[in-house]
């Protein structure tokens, strides 16, 4: 098990690990208040992270508060469309915001033991896609799911220097450089 500012977990034994950021609260490897995840693409558009969620994250005693739920769901969906492809002969990698969530809660999600989460690419149509989430327990109940609509990021957005020059890389396990 890996410890990272309160937040535990254990990388799944096989995939391709995902680059990370700086700040994102769900993925930012030097946010204090974030969640650090670690994210690993398992099969054409299938990505999972595994987490221990700590009390400082929970809502009523002993269960993740609901937003955080909402926020690791829309970043697995998300990535699950992340992937790098080639454009004029320059490696990309495609870059989504979420236009649209919907989420259904099934059971609580507890703090303090395994979870995991999977992301599922789905249809994919110009600069469009559809992706769903699922947040899973230990023994494989599902806890909560969500369906997102996407969009890629707008080209205009980015600094000139890509989304490396924001920190978006693949780090090390063993942490992040700043």
């Amino acid at each position: 098990m890996l410890q990272t500012t309160g937040v535990t977990r254990e990388p799944p034994l096989q995939g391709k690990l995902q680059p990370n950021s700086h700040s994102c609260f769900v993925c930012g490897l030097a946010n204090p208040f974030g969640l650090k995840l670690r994210f690993y693409t398992q099969a054409d558009g299938e990505v999972i992270a595994d987490i221990i969620i700590p009390e400082q994250f929970q809502g009523y005693p002993g269960v993740v508060h609901g937003g955080v739920v909402a926020a690791i769901l829309d970043e697995a969906a998300g990535r699950s469309h992340m992937v790098e492809y080639t454009l004029g002969g320059e490696s990309r990698t495609r870059f989504m915001l979420t236009a649209r969530m919907e989420l259904r809660y099934r059971q609580n999600a507890p703090v303090g033991q395994p979870l995991r989460l999977v992301g599922r690419a789905g249809k994919s149509k110009g600069r469009t896609a559809q992706a769903s989430a699922y947040l899973y327990d230990q023994s494989g109940s599902l806890l909560a799911e969500a369906e997102a609509v996407l969009v890629d990021l707008p080209d205009d957005v980015l600094p000139s220097g890509g989304l490396e020059s924001l920190g978006w890389k693949v780090y090390p396990e063993a942490g992040v450089e700043t």
